[in-house]
């Protein structure tokens, strides 16, 4: 049955637009980061521990947790500069939108494959949504108003990329090791890929003095978010669950205008169902 996964998809994108909304409001997005992903990863290593020495994984296996880590590396800092410049309600939708948009373009260029009428029609939704949040032809607003140009939406796409790349490896890791204990991996590699920039600023005694609860919080939505994914995964096929996850594209658009006050809130949130409604369309009929 589809309903379990779908449940905790839908689960899985609302608690994953949350947490980023609390990334949004700290004061150091690199520290607030590291914060919320040490927890776990402290609380969950004995379970990697216990887990790898009870059943020792081939070496092609662990090159592919390797290769995991080093992806959420890359992963947690691309995210954390992508926060610093642009409105949660701007770039989230390009983030979490960018793989879905690109795996069917490189696969009709290069694959041989094809898209249905509904698959192309996804496609210039979500190109026409991602044109408009950029803010191409607009100019710079005034003093205290959204980043605009260019580079957030760059940065946004290329945590895109980098995501599309660590989920499909997770998939692969998932035949090897228990959900638990990959997100342990994953944990690893994102706290790994932060702590340069956590030790540069110092300022990780001011980040809990002001967000001490969020960061609590944070620390039980973030990676809850990618278990309730892996636990659908062990469920369903990628293709019909990946889509669904990204309705946070919605939600995120919703807190960043309703209680992060971001301005352009009507197109963003227009066009934030835009491109949710193109990720259906390739996701589901393409």
């Amino acid at each position: 049955m589809m309903i379990l996964p779908i449940v905790l998809v839908l689960a899985s994108g609302m608690a994953h637009a949350v947490w980023s909304m609390f990334t949004k409001r700290s004061l150091n997005k690199s520290v607030f980061l590291w914060s919320i992903m040490m927890i776990p990863t402290v609380i969950l290593l004995p379970v990697l521990i216990v887990e790898l020495v009870r059943e020792p994984l081939s070496m092609p296996a662990y090159a592919l947790l390797v290769l995991s880590m080093a992806l959420q590396a890359l992963y947690s800092w691309l995210l954390s500069q992508t926060y610093e410049l642009g409105d949660l309600s701007q770039i989230y939708p390009i983030m979490r939108g960018t793989s879905t948009l690109l795996v069917p373009l490189i696969g009709v260029a290069f694959l041989g494959e094809t898209l249905s009428m509904f698959g192309w029609l996804g496609i210039a939704c979500m190109i026409v949504g991602f044109t408009v949040l950029s803010g191409v032809g607009s100019r710079v607003g005034k003093s205290g108003s959204s980043v605009t140009g260019s580079k957030p939406v760059l940065m946004a796409l290329c945590v895109g990329l980098c995501t599309t790349s660590y989920v499909f490896v997770d998939k692969l890791n998932l035949e090897h090791i228990s959900p638990l204990s990959l997100l342990e991996v994953t944990n690893i590699g994102f706290v790994a890929g932060l702590t340069p920039a956590l030790l540069a600023s110092r300022q990780l005694r001011q980040e809990w003095q002001k967000n001490r609860s969020t960061i609590m919080l944070g620390a039980l939505l973030n990676p809850g978010s990618y278990l309730l994914f892996l636990f659908a995964l062990q469920q369903a096929p990628m293709a019909r669950l990946g889509p669904l996850r990204e309705v946070g594209t919605v939600f995120a658009a919703f807190l960043g205008i309703l209680l992060l006050k971001e301005q352009q809130g009507k197109k963003r949130i227009l066009c934030s169902i835009v491109i949710f409604g193109g990720i259906l369309l390739i996701g589901m009929w393409g």
